[in-house]
């Protein structure tokens, strides 16, 4: 059976287009996205302008249940590793029927937000104590369940973590619940890979997993699936890397680990104009979350030189300090115009190039390669997964280009975002999410009950 909309403006590829016509399968696959056409009488005619879904690359879910809550000095110097210590306080606590309900909540945020994949950077495994659940893949099914609940695409990074840091000091008391061996990582793996979900694994960092480790996950991970990795995300990370291996953490992963485009590098804030060069050779994703690099002070990644060296990025919302995917896009460029002192940083090369849509169609490309499914756009064999903007309101009388940058560059704290759809099926209407109050009151339920043991 085929399902189709008309759309009078959508961002393809290339750029914008006129009329266009899509239609997709039952498997919400697009059989057709042809611009200059004429609807067949009775087709849905898209409400505003129509771009494609933007997949978030990473993902922490149960941070969601204290984001904005750690925005106090905890000691004299705070920095990531004091806001780690608070959030491994929340990680002892939550429970698998929290952890379902937060997600639920969030992964619906997300979708009202734009996003219509995530990609989840999972290491919450075991239960309180560090035992694994007598399903050792309970947490993570939590997460596939809300998931289908919440109606987004889901990529799950098993999470690989088992060092304190450099040259393998063990793991932490607080660390317990993330503790797993190889086999009993692809073991899960291979679990949830079943149940239909893209499943890739995750190396937590060059700090929690040692070379010999990484060299064992590798091999058994299947050819083609997404690895995802913590890497050069803040100063002291880096200066012990260098007293650990005389290398750079770019640099020593690149030396040592055969990355290829089915990678993502997960912020890579640090690195030299080698690395950089180096990895965007290699193909591979950098996974960028401007937002939480702002709250936990990491610095500011060089896009201006990764991107004109043809290295390839998206987007994440990370510990959900946004949940907004156009303030990821915007504070990504703003970083950028602070860094360089000029405006426009990351427009394309012609000299009309709207820096939004350049930004959105990056942040789609890169984002559905890391997450490994075919999400890369508005093309055929790509899923039908789009973003309707509203212009009820504030878009109201401008152009399509126009309405995308007043989205990313001045929505003023409104959803511009009307209607979702992911695999060809409408999961926000009118700003609203069916599960929206439901959702929303049980996170609001788990996150007292977590407050209350904190």
């Amino acid at each position: 059976m085929s399902h189709a909309l008309f759309a009078p403006h959508a961002l393809l590829p290339d750029g914008w287009a006129r009329d266009v016509l899509l239609a997709w399968g039952d498997t919400g696959a697009l059989t057709q996205a042809t611009p200059q056409s004429a609807p067949p009488a009775g087709t849905p005619v898209a409400s505003g302008p129509l771009v494609p879904g933007l997949p978030n690359l990473h993902s922490h879910a149960f941070q969601r249940a204290f984001a904005g809550l750690t925005e106090y000095r905890s000691s004299a110097d705070d920095s990531f590793w004091s806001w780690r210590d608070l959030m491994y306080r929340f990680a002892l606590s939550i429970s698998p029927d929290q952890l379902e309900d937060i997600a639920t909540h969030l992964y619906i945020e997300m979708l009202q937000a734009g996003y219509t994949a995530v990609c989840e950077f999972h290491y919450l495994h075991h239960d309180p104590a560090g035992n694994a659940y007598a399903d050792p893949a309970e947490m993570s099914m939590r997460l596939i369940a809300a998931a289908q609940r919440a109606g987004i695409g889901l990529t799950l990074l098993t999470v690989l973590f088992q060092d304190a840091g450099f040259d393998g000091p063990p793991a932490r008391a607080d660390q317990r619940r993330f503790i797993n061996s190889v086999d009993g990582l692809l073991g899960m793996a291979a679990k949830l890979r079943a149940t239909g979900t893209r499943v890739g694994v995750a190396p937590h960092s060059l700090r929690a997993v040692g070379p010999a480790a990484l060299r064992e996950l590798i091999a058994g991970v299947d050819v083609g699936a997404p690895v995802h990795i913590h890497i050069a995300e803040q100063q002291q990370e880096v200066r012990d890397c260098v007293a650990w291996s005389g290398q750079r953490p770019v640099q020593w992963l690149l030396a040592n680990t055969a990355v290829g485009a089915h990678w993502c590098l997960v912020h890579a804030t640090h690195m030299s104009a080698d690395e950089r060069s180096a990895l965007a050779g290699t193909g591979a994703v950098v996974g960028l979350c401007p937002s939480t690099e702002a709250n936990l002070g990491d610095g500011v990644f060089d896009a201006a030189a990764y991107t004109a060296a043809g290295g390839r990025w998206g987007i994440g919302s990370d510990s959900h300090a946004s949940l907004d995917a156009a303030e990821e896009l915007r504070l990504l460029e703003y970083t950028q115009r602070l860094a360089h002192e000029r405006r426009n940083v990351l427009a394309a090369a012609s000299m009309q190039a709207q820096v939004a849509d350049h930004l959105w169609l990056g942040a789609v490309q890169g984002g559905a390669q890391a997450s490994g499914r075919t999400i890369a756009g508005l093309a055929v064999g790509q899923q039908a997964d789009f973003v309707i903007l509203d212009t009820r309101g504030a878009l109201a009388g401008l152009t399509p280009e126009q309405a995308l940058a007043n989205h990313v560059f001045a929505s003023h704290g409104r959803n511009t975002v009307r209607d979702v759809w992911v695999a060809g099926r409408p999961h926000v209407r009118d700003c609203e999410h069916l599960l929206g109050r439901l959702a929303c009151d049980r996170f609001v339920a788990a996150r007292s009950a977590l407050l209350a043991k904190v």
